[in-house]
């Protein structure tokens, strides 16, 4: 084998390597998507999941449907940590959505995460629908998702607000 050939071996194996540690790394990463919000409450668990329904219902969006690996799990009687995913989207949206992008469509509904922490606390998370619907690069849909945004801040913050005990 040529100096040359041995030259050209070493760098693809060496690219190769590079690719492999650069894919390791973000198969690791725990960080968020970008635009991704991440409430803290004091509520526990099943307390968060409920006030988030409840805001979901006060600011008029539709509970598609909700997801759950811990209810799953316990049915099997398996103890997880909590989590909930509740999708969440309005018709006249959706409408809205696919005239400005059929490709978008894919996209709804939108996402909220209740997590539980170790502490008896929990978390809500989801990401921002301008994040969401941003690699589509339409103005009508960047529009609509900053209404989107709005209304999914309200709701989060009405959601992990404290009580202040007369609700």
């Amino acid at each position: 084998m040529t100096t040359t050939a041995i030259s050209i071996r070493l760098h693809i194996g060496l690219l190769l390597l590079g690719m492999l540690l650069i894919a390791t790394a973000r198969a690791d990463s725990n960080a968020p998507l970008s635009g991704t919000v991440t409430l803290q409450s004091t509520y526990p668990f099943d307390a968060l999941a409920s006030r988030v329904e409840q805001a979901i219902q006060k600011h008029q969006m539709g509970l598609v449907a909700q997801a759950s690996a811990s209810r799953g799990a316990a049915q099997r009687g398996v103890k997880i940590p909590g989590n909930l995913v509740l999708m969440v989207f309005r018709n006249d949206y959706a409408v809205r959505m696919l005239e400005a992008s059929v490709a978008a469509g894919i996209e709804a509904p939108l996402r909220l995460y209740v997590t539980e922490n170790s502490d008896g606390t929990s978390n809500l998370t989801y990401r921002l629908p301008s994040a969401v619907f941003a690699p589509y690069g339409n103005a009508d849909l960047d529009a609509l998702a900053k209404e989107l945004d709005a209304l999914f801040e309200a709701i989060g913050s009405d959601a992990t607000r404290p009580s202040s005990g007369v609700e």
